[in-house]
């Protein structure tokens, strides 16, 4: 017999009564018509249960030689000479491992290796239907991270027509080896297929939210190593000290992006995408 994930198969009427608190609250407190009145938490890593909760994926799974793990971390107790992700934290997760760009020998149709990510997993229906998450009432997406400051991609899986794509940005952060709250607007994920851009862009279904992740697709051989403490949807500004912002014209040539940095997404014609960091 297989052991039920504490979290994400509480069973069908816990989640039913879950769901069905959280519209009432919205009902009651006028949230669709005076707006969200608070933020809304997309998924924590503050219990060991959490992380039994994410779906683990790296190029092992054609082959390749990467290796993944994501680990339920203890936060460091008071007056500690390390610092804890926020106050009074119980956890976060590690999301670590090391990334190889070998190919395997028996599989010549395996052309390209060298990514792990993971995501949160797909909610299970309630009584009121699939569960999806509805963040149309938000401008950000929150993440409280500790990066080793490589090329780390978020990663948002909407119910769309296409099941594979994704849309995506750049995990940007100001302290590499610090604790720190990003903020990313959601109209500015661009939406990808296997890594391409897709055109035309279409903006992210923001009622129909499936799953978010992080991923790591520089490519670059070696360790790597990103802590996560929780992510959420917010309309605050002051959660973080900055503000990850695009400009209204996303795709540009690299050459051209003189204030802004070259991510690795490409469009099919080799045009590469450059993100603003302001």
């Amino acid at each position: 017999m297989q052991a039920t994930r504490p979290l994400l198969y509480k069973g069908f009427i816990g989640r039913s009564l879950d769901e069905f608190k959280r519209l009432s609250h919205i009902v009651f407190s006028l949230e669709g018509i005076k707006g969200a009145q608070g933020p809304y938490e997309l998924h924590n890593f503050r219990s060991p249960e959490s992380v039994q909760d994410c779906k683990l994926m790296s190029d092992v799974e054609i082959g390749g030689f990467s290796n993944a793990n994501l680990d339920w971390v203890t936060s460091p107790p008071r007056g500690s000479d390390t610092q804890p992700p926020s106050p009074d934290s119980p956890g976060y997760a590690r999301f670590h491992g090391t990334i190889s760009t070998q190919l395997p020998k028996d599989r010549p149709d395996v052309k390209r290796t060298g990514y792990a990510a993971f995501r949160t997993r797909d909610r299970p229906p309630t009584i009121f239907g699939r569960s999806l998450i509805n963040i149309d009432p938000y401008v950000y997406l929150a993440l409280r991270v500790k990066s080793d400051g490589r090329a780390y991609f978020i990663n948002v899986q909407t119910e769309s027509v296409v099941p594979t794509d994704l849309h995506q940005h750049r995990l940007f952060v100001k302290k590499p080896g610090e604790w720190e709250t990003v903020l990313v607007k959601w109209n500015d994920f661009v939406r990808t297929n296997y890594g391409f851009v897709v055109e035309p862009q279409t903006e992210l279904m923001r009622q129909k939210v499936k799953s978010i992740g992080i991923g790591l697709t520089d490519r670059i051989p070696g360790p790597f190593e990103l802590c996560i403490e929780r992510m959420w949807a917010t309309n605050n500004e002051s959660d973080a000290v900055s503000v990850v912002d695009l400009s209204s014209t996303r795709l540009k040539e690299a050459a051209n992006a003189s204030a802004q940095k070259e991510g690795k997404l490409k469009t099919k014609q080799g045009q590469k995408v450059a993100w603003g960091d302001n």
